[in-house]
């Protein structure tokens, strides 16, 4: 079992790499860059076809190395069609409103094909099913983590260096859970982006686009549905809360910080944690491995979670938690104001 997921770790990251270096040239020809702006750090137009190599590096690892199971079927189909959202978004730029719908259509599939979250377990005893509230929440999880990386893809390697952390704790938490799905959609994944954040990382010669940074938020989704978020143990419900913890407090301080600075939650700002230590002064690599670090701490801290008994695990969670809020407080993410008047869905590089 441990070949196989070598095998796929492999294939994925060799195919990403060789391929990065082509689709970055295939920016040329689709006028697929991101161009400087006020709300972005790049100062040269840089390609944004990098979610092209991920996608393709991750479905040949994916599709040829794992039992063909109805719910394979159904992430590959919902994976290729936020893909295929975020490119088109990412050349000819469409709304935030078409953009969400596509994100709310892309989690319906996986609901069709029966991968959902029923029930959430009770931190006190036992497991509350959901019921036909399985769906909007099921809807509500996919959307959010899809949105919380595509936010957090405001430095060079960000996103990837982050999904990369978050995969390899989740694929832990399914090795310790004995979930092949999760396992094996975590490997793929990982691979798939280790091979293009030799591309991505300071200095970034390519960006990952929606396309890539969607379909990435996607996948994270299916692995946490399939795996964590499906097992009774009540302590594994924070797992993929803090393995996904960066982008996903760093989006719930923003919308705390707006509402507290009597902003609307739709306007986007210069408040995230990456902002913040830029304006505290320090360099773009810098700032991007000072958050590698944080959510390193985190994804341990979830792995150890899961082995604990509920008590314990509850402590620590919130120990981890406190930690969290304080170290926001001191960047000062909830005092940032806003400084720019786009959409929070189109805050992205």
């Amino acid at each position: 079992m441990i070949i196989n997921f070598i095998i796929i770790f492999l294939i994925s990251l060799i195919v990403s790499y060789l391929l990065t270096p082509l689709v970055k040239k295939l920016a040329a020809r689709v006028n697929g860059y991101d161009y400087p702006s006020d709300r972005r750090i790049n100062k040269i137009p840089i390609p944004n076809t990098g979610g092209i190599a991920i996608f393709i590096a991750f479905m040949i690892s994916y599709f040829f190395f794992n039992d063909h199971t109805l719910s394979s079927y159904g992430i590959m189909f919902g994976a290729s069609f936020i893909f295929l959202l975020g490119l088109i978004d990412d050349i000819f730029e469409i709304s935030p409103l078409i953009k969400l719908l596509g994100q709310i259509g892309a989690a319906s599939i996986l609901i069709y094909y029966g991968i959902q979250i029923n029930f959430i377990t009770n931190p006190f005893g036992g497991m509350v099913y959901l019921g036909y509230f399985s769906i909007p929440i099921t809807i509500l999880w996919v959307v959010g983590i899809i949105n919380t990386v595509n936010l957090i893809d405001g430095l060079d390697g960000l996103a990837a260096g982050i999904s990369i952390i978050a995969t390899f704790t989740l694929f832990s938490v399914a090795l310790q859970e004995y979930r092949l799905i999760p396992a094996i959609l975590a490997v793929a994944l990982a691979g798939s982006l280790i091979g293009f954040l030799k591309y991505n990382f300071y200095p970034a010669e390519i960006f990952m686009g929606d396309s890539g940074s969607m379909f990435t938020g996607y996948i994270l989704a299916a692995i946490s549905i399939t795996g964590a978020l499906k097992s009774a143990a009540a302590v594994t419900i924070v797992v993929p809360i803090l393995a996904l913890g960066v982008p996903i407090f760093d989006t719930i301080f923003a919308i705390v910080r707006r509402i507290y600075n009597n902003k609307p939650i739709g306007k986007a700002d210069r408040g995230h944690i990456h902002h913040r230590l830029l304006d505290l002064g320090w360099s773009h690599k810098q700032a991007v491995i000072i958050v590698y670090g944080g959510s390193i701490l985190l994804g341990a801290t979830a792995m150890v979670i899961n082995g604990l008994n509920i008590k314990n695990g509850m402590i620590l969670f919130a120990l981890a938690i406190s930690v969290l809020i304080y170290v926001a407080w001191r960047l000062g993410i909830f005092s940032t104001g806003l400084s720019h008047e786009s959409s929070v869905l189109e805050e992205t590089n």
